[in-house]
């Protein structure tokens, strides 16, 4: 224990001298002498009287002098100093989402799940990128999670409708779901500031039913993602390859997921993302120790606490010493 301001105790300490010897200077009080009062003071009640008295008063000095000592350390302010080395969270995840006409329903899923966690990140940052035929940044990787929260409930509505200005920016190419190009504006929406100190993952939500021609393939964004260490984790609700061919769009969604060091998940129904983004979570659980940092905390309790009972002990004791 320390204390942040020790020279509070010498000042109270000189204090209590200079008062004391204030007391002692003072001039005694004028008494009057009364006849045979030594036969009063030699009865045996009178000094048990006497000795309960003194025994009080000398109490109530010292409780006196341990009040005014704590309320002096208390007034100190004692401080306990630590060494603590936090736990950081530092993944950055991305959610591109494929906004086509058969994708609505899972993305609409996925957003109000990260709603739900948004609110418990604590660390984490999250971005969100949609996509059709050209990609919208909704919103960059941020750590305002009240934000995100807020958008990811507007994505939520607009996705369940349907319809309104959120699709506006997604049509301007020609074609549909141009997966490879949408993933790659999700990859190129991680900082290179950050390369190696963060996790970063991207929750790609698509069928990969591509419509058009794209400027990156599946296989070429996939490659930009591994080179800059981001691990794709794809959610396709629609797997209904025919075969087992590799050219067929679950395998090659599945293909690029794990070429990044991610996973291929297939959904049954918008109700089986919750459990999915859970797996994701789990094996996205990275964190490290921060550099250790000295913590002070304000530790008045005990001071505070002696003083408090000594207080009470006084009061007690002056109600006991009244005439």
């Amino acid at each position: 224990m320390e204390l942040s301001y020790w020279w509070i105790l010498p000042m109270a300490a000189a204090a209590v001298t200079v008062t004391a010897w204030l007391y002692r200077r003072r001039r005694p009080q004028k008494t009057k002498p009364i006849a045979h009062g030594g036969r009063l003071t030699e009865l045996p009640e009178y000094q048990r009287a006497l000795r309960r008295h003194r025994t009080r008063l000398a109490l109530a000095v010292v409780l006196g002098a341990v009040f005014l000592a704590a309320t002096a350390t208390a007034a100190a302010r004692p401080i306990q100093r630590a060494t603590e080395q936090p736990e950081v969270r530092n993944r950055d995840i991305v959610l591109c989402l494929d906004v086509s006409g058969s994708m609505t329903s899972t993305d609409a899923a996925i957003a109000a799940v990260f709603e739900d966690l948004a609110k418990e990140f604590d660390g984490e940052r999250i971005g969100m990128v949609i996509f059709d035929s050209s990609s919208v940044q909704l919103f960059p990787l941020t750590d305002d999670y009240q934000f995100a929260a807020e958008q990811l409930t507007q994505a939520k509505e607009a996705l369940d409708s349907g319809t309104g200005s959120f699709f506006d920016g997604t049509w301007n190419g020609e074609g549909s779901s141009l997966i490879g190009d949408g993933l790659a504006s999700c990859i190129q929406s991680f900082p290179d500031t950050a390369a190696g100190e963060r996790s970063r993952s991207v929750v790609l939500a698509t069928d990969n039913f591509l419509s058009g021609e794209p400027i990156f393939t599946l296989d070429e964004a996939a490659a930009l993602a591994a080179g800059k260490n981001v691990k794709v984790y794809a959610l396709n609700p629609g797997d209904m390859d025919y075969g087992e061919q590799l050219e067929q769009p679950g395998a090659q969604l599945r293909a690029a997921a794990e070429r990044t060091g991610g996973s291929y998940f297939t959904l049954d129904s918008p109700t089986a993302v919750p459990g999915i983004v859970q797996k994701v979570q789990e094996t996205e659980a990275t964190s490290y120790l921060a550099a250790p940092q000295a913590v002070v905390a304000d530790t008045p309790a005990w001071p505070l606490g002696i003083a408090l009972l000594a207080g009470s002990g006084m009061l007690l004791l002056g109600w006991r010493l009244e005439p």
